[in-house]
């Protein structure tokens, strides 16, 4: 390990071989100058893709410096490095993004989807207040291995969505919302008590898990499977 990093962190550079996924940096909470060394650290392991989630200005300024052509999505806040996403297998996933401001979570798991090594595509603004509008993109829906919604307010949309598809809803909780969705707990409270069977819940925000659990799902079927 670097002697740059050795004072705050370990890097698990062998995850991808133990888990078949790479590890996530989780930027809130670090000092920028702690996300440019972890940066530092990696670039002599372009094999392996590093995510750095929950990047804000700071950390996404002291990431380009140490990797200047690392992909930055700055709505999700998220960067990616190598910028290019690995060529993608097995199935697609669609990410729906209730409303327009639930769109920074689900950009974070879709482009977590995305370099995870999954095709993904992105619906947005088809919340329940406009029922019409998730309707009239069924078939797009319906393309999909598994399908994530990030919704806020009253998080009914997965609910919907899933009694419309023939495949796993990963629910993304949002923390938009008026008081009464306190913090995006109202959301999260129900999906979590969905009626429509098929509903696998994550936290408040967690783009990043969403966008990991829906690219495991979506994942080519092992060598030798039937």
């Amino acid at each position: 390990m670097p002697d740059d990093v050795a004072g705050f962190a370990e890097l698990d550079l062998g995850r991808t071989a133990r888990r078949g996924y790479p590890e996530a940096v989780y930027c809130a909470g670090k000092s920028p100058g702690q996300v440019g060394a972890i940066a530092a650290a990696v670039r002599a392991r372009p094999d392996l893709v590093t995510l750095f989630t929950r990047a804000g200005p700071e950390h996404a300024a002291a990431v380009l410096h140490e990797l200047p052509d690392a992909h930055h999505d700055a709505d999700a806040a998220l960067l990616a490095w190598p910028p290019r996403p690995p060529e993608p297998a097995g199935g697609l996933v669609v990410v729906v993004a209730a409303g327009t401001s639930d769109l920074p979570v689900a950009r974070e798991a879709l482009q977590t989807a995305r370099y995870l090594g999954r095709r993904t595509e992105l619906i947005v603004d088809v919340g329940v207040a406009g029922l019409h509008r998730v309707l009239a993109r069924l078939d797009d829906l319906r393309r999909a291995r598994v399908v994530v919604v990030a919704a806020g307010m009253d998080g009914a949309l997965p609910s919907v969505v899933a009694g419309l598809v023939a495949v796993p809803v990963v629910a993304l909780p949002t923390s938009v919302g008026y008081g009464a969705a306190f913090g995006g707990l109202a959301p999260l409270l129900a999906m979590l008590n969905a009626c429509a069977p098929g509903v696998a819940v994550v936290n408040i925000d967690n783009g990043y898990g969403a966008g990991h659990l829906a690219a495991q799902i979506a994942a080519p079927a092992p060598a030798g499977d039937a």
